[in-house]
C-alpha cells in the first residue's frame, strides 16, 4: 500500500503505483501535446500535492509489448516521411518531437540517427532501449535508406513488432522511390512540393502563426517572387513580421520587402493580355521584369501556355462543346502535361482562359503565338538588354480590331 496518507491527493490504491514506494515509472503524454492525439494527458497519474504537479505512473514490469499502428488515442508507433519538400520534413520532424517528447526528460528519450552514419549496434540500441522517467521514447532516422544491410535487417524486423513505448520517425530522402517492406508498415506523412494555391495556403497559415496579417493578394505576390519554395516564403514572412512591427501586411511592404508590386504582377499582365487589353498588358512589362525571379524568355513561355490553352478552348467552342465542359479539358490537359509552364496557379489560370477566351478565334490565336514564338527568337538572339521593348511590341499585337472582335488589327 502507498505510503502516502489515505484521503490526501497524493494516495493511490495499488502497491508500487506511489513515485514515492515504486523505482519505476510509466507516463502518460504530457498535457502540452496530449490533447492533439485525444489522450488525456493526465490520466493514471498522481498528484503530488507538495509540488502542485503531476507525477508520472511506471509499469512493474520492464518487458515492452508491441504498439498497434492507428490505435484510438495513442500515435502510430512508425511514421514515415517522404517526399521532395525537406523543408515541410523538417518542420514534421519538429512537430513530432514536440508532440511526443517531454522536454524534461528528452535528453534521454530522444535518437536522432542517420542513415549512412548508423552502423547496426546503434540503431539497435536506439530502438531496444527502454524510457526513462518518461511513456515513450523518440528515435529519427534521417536518410534511413542509407542504413547499411544488417542496420536495415535490424530495422525491418523492429517493424514487424514495433515497441509501444517508442516512436520510430523514418525520414526518406527526396527521390526515394519506395519500399513495399517498409512503406506497408509505417503512418505515411508525404511531404511534396506544393502547388502554387497549396503554397499560398500555406503562407498564409504560416502568416496566422507568425502573427502576421496578410490577404490572399500578399500571399499570391509572395509566391510569385519566391515560387513554392516554403523556406523561402517563411523567411520574408518573417521579414514582413519586422517590417511591419506585426501589423498587417499592405502593398507597401511587400514591395519594400518582398520587391513585387502588388496589383503589377506577372498574373495582372497575362490577365490582360488575354482579356486583349494590349496596353495595359504592355505597360506592366517593365515593372514585372524589375521583380524576383522574373525573366523575358519565362514570361513569354507562360503567355504562350496562355494562348495555347486558348486555342484549345476556341477549337472546342467551334466544335459546339460548352464552357463548362471546356474548363474541365483544360484541367485535364495541364495534368497530362506537368511540365507546361502557365506562370500562376492552375486555378487561375483555367479561369482567366475560360473568361477571356470568346475575344479570340483561330486566326488571332495563331498570330499571337507566331509573334510570341519571333519575340522568344528575339531574345535569345539580341546583344542588349532591350527585353521589357521587345515583349512590350509583342504584346501590342494581341489588341482587339477595331472592326469587332475576335480580329487582330
Amino acid at each position: 500500500m502507498c505510503a502516502a496518507p489515505r484521503g490526501t491527493a497524493s494516495w493511490v490504491d495499488a502497491p508500487g503505483d506511489c513515485p514515492r514506494c515504486s523505482p519505476v515509472a510509466d507516463v502518460s503524454p504530457p498535457t502540452q501535446y496530449a490533447a492533439s492525439w485525444g489522450i488525456d494527458g493526465n490520466a493514471g497519474n498522481v498528484w503530488d500535492a507538495d509540488n502542485g504537479r503531476y507525477i508520472p505512473h511506471m509499469p512493474a514490469a520492464a518487458k515492452r509489448a508491441p504498439g498497434p499502428a492507428g490505435k484510438p488515442g495513442t500515435p502510430n508507433p512508425v511514421y514515415l516521411l517522404h517526399g521532395d519538400n525537406e523543408f515541410l520534413k523538417d518542420e514534421k520532424v519538429r512537430a513530432l518531437i514536440d508532440q511526443l517528447a517531454d522536454p524534461a526528460t528528452r535528453d534521454f528519450n530522444l535518437d536522432m540517427l542517420r542513415g549512412g552514419d548508423a552502423d547496426a549496434g546503434r540503431v539497435a540500441n536506439a530502438l531496444d532501449a527502454l524510457p526513462v522517467m518518461a511513456e515513450r521514447r523518440v528515435v529519427v532516422i534521417r536518410d534511413f535508406s542509407s542504413l547499411k544491410k544488417d542496420a536495415m535487417g535490424i530495422l525491418t524486423k523492429y517493424l514487424d513488432r514495433p515497441a509501444s513505448d517508442t516512436v520510430v520517425v523514418l525520414v526518406a530522402p527526396g527521390g526515394w522511390k519506395g519500399d513495399a517492406a517498409i512503406a506497408g508498415r509505417c503512418k505515411s506523412i508525404p511531404c511534396e512540393t506544393p502547388s502554387d494555391d497549396e503554397a499560398q495556403a500555406w503562407a498564409i497559415d504560416r502568416a496566422g502563426t507568425l502573427g502576421v496579417t496578410i490577404d490572399g493578394a500578399a500571399a499570391r505576390a509572395i509566391v510569385q517572387a519566391t515560387g513554392t519554395d516554403l523556406g523561402l516564403i517563411d523567411g520574408e514572412l518573417r521579414k514582413l513580421r519586422d517590417f511591419t512591427a506585426g501589423g498587417p501586411v499592405d502593398a507597401a511592404a511587400i514591395a519594400a520587402v518582398v520587391g513585387v508590386v502588388v496589383g503589377a504582377t506577372s498574373d495582372e499582365l497575362m490577365d490582360l493580355a488575354c482579356a486583349r487589353d494590349a496596353a495595359g498588358a504592355a505597360s506592366l512589362v517593365p515593372i514585372v521584369l524589375t521583380q524576383p525571379k522574373a525573366s523575358g524568355v519565362g514570361l513569354l513561355l507562360a503567355l504562350s501556355s496562355h494562348l495555347l490553352l486558348i486555342g484549345h478552348v476556341v477549337a472546342m467552342r467551334e466544335a459546339g462543346t460548352g464552357p463548362r465542359q471546356s474548363a474541365g479539358d483544360l484541367w485535364a490537359m495541364m495534368k497530362e502535361m506537368p511540365g507546361s509552364v502557365v506562370g500562376r496557379p492552375w486555378g487561375e489560370a483555367v479561369s482567366c482562359v475560360t473568361k477571356h477566351a470568346d475575344k479570340w478565334d483561330r486566326r488571332s490565336v495563331d498570330r499571337a503565338l507566331a509573334s510570341l514564338a519571333a519575340a522568344d527568337q528575339s531574345l535569345k538572339e539580341s546583344s542588349y538588354s532591350g527585353e521589357d521593348q521587345i515583349i512590350a511590341t509583342c504584346l501590342l499585337g494581341f489588341g482587339a480590331s477595331p472592326r469587332g472582335k475576335n480580329r487582330v488589327a
